[in-house]
């Protein structure tokens, strides 16, 4: 893989970078933008499939990464479902690789998959943009930001049914190496658990959007830990006779994605009822202002996928979600428009 270009990606180890727009670079117009969406998670939520739910939205990560040999390429998880970038070169790997988690998702889980591979310059042809940062969420962990609104029309093009990669019978397993789901539900310390999505309209400033994060994140600031869903104190595992280190744990916990930005701020919040009250009140004026659209729900409890390279195993990844539902139900509320 032609790594020069994301080489070139500015990297940030302070969250409130990422809010500024200026700090993205273009994404190579030959590149392409691949895109998973479970169907109708909602659904397989309510029947209690939520945890399922979360590893098909991971694995298209883990089986290109597998394939590829590495994780350096550009990539995010929405909970039901991820999105990345590859150059042209890589078009076979990742094309194989969606079609190959599209098939396991409904052998394995009986969730229907969609899976898309869009070009970076039809993106651009139709008037959006993809444009990356990095922001290093721990010395060892870095996650690609995405701004410029091509995520989010790439998504919308695959729900349309353009785009999409179909397996057939012959279809074979993906390589999931080093994907898994060790942890208990982890439940709140502060009152709830919170999963938040806010997403700037098309006409609203970039500078305008990156103080109402900024004033979302403050709500949070009042906590050290700044409203993150993992404790300090090693959670439970599934296996109760396997054991984790102080230390271990530590790393894990600092290498988790709980805040991002992929064209909406993602988070994924431990914190008080009347902190999660006080953000949802600034997005309602925000929203009658037309400045965004927003979905929030809460829960008890939040999950945790891990993501564990053979090839670099202390370059681990931690993704988070609410329990109930978490990014899917509020994305249904964003996209209804049902604002308390």
């Amino acid at each position: 893989m032609d790594e020069t270009a994301t080489r070139q990606v500015r990297t940030y180890d302070d969250f409130d970078s990422v809010l500024d727009f200026t700090a993205y670079d273009a994404v190579p117009d030959d590149w392409l933008i691949g895109i998973t969406d479970v169907v109708d998670s909602t659904a397989a939520i309510r029947r209690g499939a939520y945890q399922d739910v979360n590893v098909a939205g991971v694995s298209v990560i883990a089986a290109i990464g597998n394939i590829l040999g590495n994780y350096d390429f550009p990539f995010t998880f929405s909970g039901d479902g991820a999105a990345f970038a590859v150059p042209d070169s890589e078009r076979v790997a990742a094309t194989r690789a969606l079609t190959q988690v599209v098939a396991s998702a409904q052998s394995d889980f009986g969730l229907l998959l969609r899976g898309g591979l869009i070009p970076v310059s039809d993106i651009r042809a139709n008037g959006h943009d993809v444009r990356i940062a990095r922001y290093a969420a721990s010395a060892r962990a870095t996650y690609s930001m995405f701004a410029g609104g091509g995520l989010k029309w790439a998504e919308a093009e695959l729900k349309s049914g353009h785009y999409a990669i179909v397996p057939d019978a012959a279809t074979p397993r993906p390589d999931l190496t080093g994907l898994s789901c060790e942890w208990t539900p982890i439940p709140n310390r502060n009152g709830t658990i919170l999963s938040l999505l806010v997403e700037p309209l098309d006409n609203t400033a970039g500078d305008v959007f990156a103080a109402l994060a900024r004033r979302i994140l403050a709500v949070f600031a009042v906590d050290p830990r700044r409203g993150h869903p993992l404790p300090e104190t090693v959670p439970a595992l599934k296996d109760g006779d396997r054991r984790v280190a102080a230390e271990e744990w530590l790393s894990i916990a600092s290498n988790s994605d709980f805040r991002k930005y992929d064209d909406l701020l993602r988070l994924t919040l431990d914190c008080s009822q009347a902190q999660a009250d006080a953000v949802e009140e600034l997005l309602r004026d925000a929203a009658a202002r037309g400045q965004v659209r927003y979905g929030a729900h809460r829960q008890t409890h939040a999950l945790m996928t891990c993501l564990v390279p053979s090839t670099d195993p202390a370059a681990h990844r931690h993704f988070l979600d609410g329990m109930d539902g978490g990014y899917a139900r509020a994305a249904d509320m964003l996209k209804a428009g049902r604002h308390r």
